[in-house]
């Protein structure tokens, strides 16, 4: 799939679930129970040393069992960490920052790059160095009112805010109402006790239900 093609895939699902364990079967085991909920498009972040295999791993299960499935790597702040990731089959990379170098890495592959920003001058600079789409985070500082306040002055830019998103409908919807194209949903999602008792059913059914609101704004 092309750039764009991973675009629509997230805009259409409206949110990107993003998580880490450091277990390889609880991290494919959550993988299963978004997919079976009709997730098409999952955030893994690389937020442990663990990380690398785990994603190996993950990438063959989505490979033999998930047809369709996108899996992308979050919190790739180096040039060596975009390269490794690559090489082991990331459909995308999301970073916490904007750094040019790794933006070059990713889009050389031909891969979609989404930086982490916060100010305007951070999204000005992810859109000089190629952004289409860019992660707000956290998105729990500035709120929902900002994508609004900022978004005229980027009309070629997609808003994905992360942290700050509940599953709730009135602050989903209220997100969406300013603006955003998807959600980032990470622990308000995948949470602690999700992980740690191993609630994968649960997880399935919040996730359909976080769907269905989404599924239900104009």
């Amino acid at each position: 799939m092309n750039q764009q093609d991973i675009i629509s895939q997230i805009t259409q699902q409206k949110m990107l679930p993003l998580y880490f364990n450091k277990n390889k079967e609880v991290s494919i085991e959550v993988l299963k129970a978004l997919y079976a909920a009709g997730i098409k498009a999952v955030e893994y972040t690389n937020r442990g040393a663990e990380a690398i295999a785990n994603f190996k791993e993950m990438r063959k299960v989505v490979n033999d069992t998930m047809p369709g499935m996108l899996l992308g790597i979050g919190t790739v702040k180096t040039t060596a960490d975009a390269e490794l990731f690559i090489s082991a089959g990331a459909d995308f990379i999301i970073s916490p920052v904007v750094y040019p170098p790794v933006a070059k890495v990713v889009q050389d592959a031909g891969l979609l790059w989404i930086p982490g920003c916060l100010t305007p001058t951070e999204i000005f600079t992810a859109e000089m160095n190629g952004a289409k789409m860019v992660k707000i985070f956290p998105g729990s500082v500035v709120g929902p009112s900002y994508i609004s306040a900022i978004k005229e002055l980027f009309p070629g830019i997609l808003f994905m805010p992360t942290g700050g998103v509940d599953t709730t409908e009135k602050s989903i919807k209220e997100w969406f109402d300013n603006g955003v194209c998807a959600v980032g949903m990470g622990s308000k999602l995948i949470s602690k006790s999700v992980l740690e008792n191993k609630e994968y059913d649960k997880l399935t059914k919040q996730t359909k239900e976080v769907l269905e609101i989404l599924n239900n704004i104009k």
